[in-house]
């Protein structure tokens, strides 16, 4: 499974590079593959594995704000691995040369 999160916490001011930087650590701790992108993360492993960490990310966020708003994009293929590299080397292919992409 592929899942595109992003999270936003709310009340705690404009800079918010201190919470999104103790997510991303704990989604980096966590063992699954990830890409850091400018609005989102995006994260592949079993289904369990991924929405259990979504979820561990939300609610480091509600420790450190009053609220929060998480928006969560699925891709579910079954039988399919590797997607997160998969899907951009499929792009190129079609259109023959490299793209940049996060």
């Amino acid at each position: 499974m592929l899942a595109s999160f992003a999270i936003l916490p709310c009340g705690v001011g404009q800079e918010l590079k201190e919470h999104v930087a103790a997510v991303v650590k704990l989604v980096a701790d966590s063992g699954l593959e990830y890409k850091l992108g400018a609005m989102q993360t995006t994260i592949e492993g079993e289904q369990s594995d991924v929405m259990e960490l979504i979820m561990k990310c939300h609610n480091l966020m509600m420790e450190r704000a009053p609220r929060v708003l998480t928006s969560i994009t699925l891709d579910d293929r079954k039988g399919a691995t590797g997607r997160m590299e998969g899907k951009v080397a499929d792009v190129e292919a079609v259109l023959q040369r490299w793209v940049s992409h996060e």
